[in-house]
């Protein structure tokens, strides 16, 4: 057969219950193979696995089926454990292209070029392939630049080079060559998370025409991350999200009863996402979110009591709990001051409440924080909470990682929108990075609070007295009061006076603001009873204590 290029096209049409069947066919089997034009075209076949099957013995076991059952042509498995060797010789003439590279930047062709007359990239024996793989490789760099700000310049790119060359030389070589007959291309199955590097060898290898098979047991798209387009032909869309365990290495033997898989549908019918019917803990992975409730003065007691997945416009969606939250000032003081302190104290007496009535209640932190905010930019100039969370300045690690990656999505929110008033000459970006420095630390009775924060159950509280005696609130307490809002912890500050504090800092749009009848002045906090204090009082005095 002859041509002189390699064009892939995706298989399509494929049901979903049939979609291992097509891995077990050669290239050259499937529909749409064949020359045109002294073209090539290859069949290509991506399928994404995302999310834990009911049973996770059989998920784990498919994966290890596929690996090894000789019935799947050219499948080769792969994870996080890529072959990194290379001799000293390739390495040292890349790393001499790559110093004149940062010396003299070279556009993507010329450094493919580079890499070729230095004999850094493998030699195919077929030449047609050989040209295409340095021709799709050409096309993966001009797409890391279009997308990364400093180009081939950019701080991520050197690594990734040199992962794409050991990787090319140790995997794809060896597999393309491996292949009989013409138009039959190798077959990848990944598991778990990836790199960058990692993402950029699997949409090479895609962009090779490669067939891809990329199982994430949480329901991530990898290739999302690094905003790559990859089409695919199937999705496969299990019920639940897990952590990722290690690649299997032996298939399981346990088999689930009958009574078993029928108690997982059930549970599967139950406690989805918006069921309304929620195991504790069911969200304790995902991501949460705030819905500012607007609400009258009343309201706040009404609603306040209520847990989250009951009150209006909560729900679920693409791994993210929205919770529907209260914002709220109230200013001045009702003219029955009785009814007015009990109100207080009803919401002081809710489940996970936190009492404010010293200010400020947060430090203002004083370090340069551009690095840092810097090193967690993507490749797109956008804060990425991957990043954010291995950095050496992230003070939540000691948190669950579900809670971790929710605070961090929570601070990519506030930079984003930017709800805090710039101060004289501050930029838009000052803001950002003002909030992002401000938010990335935070006192541990709050970060108490979220941990004991089940998203669909009882929603925490933040109440705050400020009668302008007790000190005043600062520019940092009210990035704090953004985050938690962020996160849909209910925030209500009580200002007796009627004096600015929120106002100075924060768009008047984002909480609501309640006018009672008198404005007073020095009145201290009163902490009235509860109904629970009253009868352990009236006990005391009947026990005569």
């Amino acid at each position: 057969m002859q041509f002189q290029a390699v064009c892939s096209t995706l298989v399509e049409g494929v049901k979903e219950y049939k979609w291992k069947e097509v891995l077990k066919q050669r290239n050259e089997e499937r529909s749409g193979y064949g020359v045109e034009e002294k073209t090539l075209y290859v069949p290509q076949y991506i399928a994404h696995v995302l999310g834990m099957a009911e049973d996770e013995d059989e998920y784990y076991n498919e994966i290890y089926d596929l690996a090894h059952d000789d019935e799947y042509v050219s499948l080769y498995p792969l994870n996080s454990e890529l072959n990194k060797q290379i001799d000293s010789e390739t390495l040292k003439s890349l790393q001499e292209l790559i110093k004149m590279h940062q010396q003299d930047p070279l556009t993507p062709n010329r450094f493919v070029a580079f890499l070729d007359g230095k004999k850094i990239l493998p030699r195919l024996t077929n030449g047609v392939y050989n040209k295409h793989l340095r021709k799709i490789l050409m096309d993966v760099l001009s797409l890391y630049g279009e997308k990364h700000a400093g180009n081939l310049k950019d701080p991520d790119f050197q690594r990734v080079i040199v992962d794409l060359i050991k990787w090319t030389n140790n995997h794809v070589h060896p597999w393309m060559e491996a292949q009989e007959g013409e138009g039959n291309f190798p077959k990848v199955l990944w598991y778990g998370d990836a790199t960058k590097s990692q993402t950029y060898f699997l949409y090479y290898m895609y962009r090779l025409g490669f067939d891809l098979v990329i199982y994430h047991p949480n329901k991530l798209n990898i290739f999302e991350r690094f905003d790559l387009d990859v089409s695919r032909s199937i999705v496969v869309e299990n019920a639940y999200s897990a952590e990722p365990k290690p690649f299997p290495t032996e298939r399981k033997k346990r088999s689930s009863t009958v009574a078993y898989k029928a108690s997982k549908q059930i549970e599967r019918a139950i406690n989805h996402d918006n069921s309304q019917i929620y195991k504790p803990w069911q969200f304790r992975d995902y991501i949460p979110a705030s819905v500012t409730m607007k609400t009258t003065y009343d309201e706040i007691f009404i609603l306040s009591k209520e847990k989250a997945f009951v009150r209006p416009d909560f729900y679920i969606e693409n791994q993210t709990v929205y919770i529907p939250s209260i914002f709220a000032k109230v200013v001045g003081v009702t003219e029955n001051r009785n009814e007015y302190w009990s109100r207080v104290q009803q919401l002081l007496e809710e489940e996970n409440a936190h009492l404010v009535k010293q200010f400020p209640f947060t430090e203002e932190i004083k370090g340069n924080y551009l690095y840092h905010y810097r090193h967690s930019l993507d490749g797109r100039g956008q804060l990425d909470a991957s990043k954010m969370m291995g950095g050496n300045f992230w003070q939540y690690k000691h948190l669950p990682d579900g809670l971790q990656r929710g605070i961090a999505e929570a601070i990519i929110r506030l930079c984003e929108q930017n709800k805090l008033y710039p101060e004289s000459g501050e930029s838009s970006e000052d803001v950002a990075l003002y909030l992002f420095k401000q938010s990335t630390q935070m006192p541990d009775v709050f970060m108490r609070l979220l941990q004991k924060f089940d998203y669909s159950q009882d929603v925490p509280k933040v109440i705050l007295y400020n009668n302008e005696y007790n000190g005043g609130l600062t520019r940092s307490d009210a990035v704090l009061l953004l985050l938690l809002h962020e996160l849909g912890v209910d925030l209500v500050l009580y200002s007796p006076t009627g004096n600015k504090d929120l106002e100075q800092f924060i768009e008047k749009e984002v909480f609501d603001l309640h006018m009672l009848d008198d404005m007073v002045f020095d009145l201290e906090f009163k902490q009235s009873f509860g109904i629970k204090d009253k009868l352990k009082s009236r006990l005391l005095k009947l026990l005569g204590e």
